[in-house]
């Protein structure tokens, strides 16, 4: 039983792990936005990428080019709110790594401590956590990407679509979610089904009137014992 929860719980820390890697890789890459044409007529040459940090332009020659976002008022409201979910969630999976990490059985922190199971209940929260602000950042930008492409006022010919940050985004705050949600059941399970240390077995006592009426006992036979010379010595000085 305790091998099975053992590896329950490195398999929650293992998918929240690889859930903080894809939300690290989705949060640097400015893969978020690429360009979608919608007019059959129109060939180009360059491709526009916009992420959370930068944009740039890929050429069909091979060049690649990118600018830093200079101001983060500059950008639009969607971008910036999912750079500050994006940051929190990769904060988040971080801090939740090394608490997990302290709480699991397979290691050897806080070993004697009754806190180690509640540490990794803790951990597997924030992955959820992380997990959730992650899903938050990106279903909004995939939202506001479609919404934008399917606006019929729209005068622009070039529009974005999701790119492949978005997709890696939703893979990862799926990990993270369901990663710490097994890394907690197992913790827990753990924790309600821990055997009770059973008290130390006390001598049997004998009844307390079978005692005493054995101890009566000796005390009579005893006490006959001692009377039967001082009864015939009577009774010889008295002749």
């Amino acid at each position: 039983m305790a091998a099975v929860s053992m590896a329950t719980q490195f398999l929650g820390y293992f998918l929240g792990l690889l859930g903080l890697v894809g939300t690290l890789v989705a949060t640097a890459l400015p893969h978020w936005r690429h360009t979608a044409y919608f007019t059959s007529n129109l060939i180009t040459a360059t491709s526009y990428m916009k992420g959370l940090w930068m944009e740039c332009v890929s050429h069909t020659t091979g060049i690649y080019q990118c600018e830093v976002h200079r101001s983060m008022l500059s950008l639009p409201q969607d971008l910036q709110v999912a750079r500050a979910l994006m940051v929190l969630s990769t904060t988040i999976s971080t801090i939740a790594t090394v608490i997990s990490a302290t709480g699991m059985k397979c290691t050897r922190c806080l070993h004697a401590s009754r806190a180690k199971g509640a540490l990794a209940v803790l951990g597997g929260l924030c992955f959820v956590s992380a997990g959730l602000f992650c899903l938050i950042a990106v279903a909004w930008t995939t939202n506001d990407i479609i919404t934008d492409a399917y606006d019929p006022f729209s005068a622009s010919g070039m529009k974005y679509e999701v790119g492949l940050c978005l997709y890696i985004g939703f893979a990862s705050a799926i990990f993270s979610i369901f990663g710490g949600g097994v890394l907690c059941a197992a913790c827990c399970d753990t924790t309600n089904g821990s055997p009770q240390k059973a008290p130390a077995p006390s001598t049997p006592q004998p009844p307390p009137q079978a005692y005493q009426a054995h101890e009566a006992h000796i005390i009579n036979s005893h006490s006959s014992s001692q009377a039967a010379p001082s009864s015939s010595g009577y009774t010889v000085s008295d002749y």
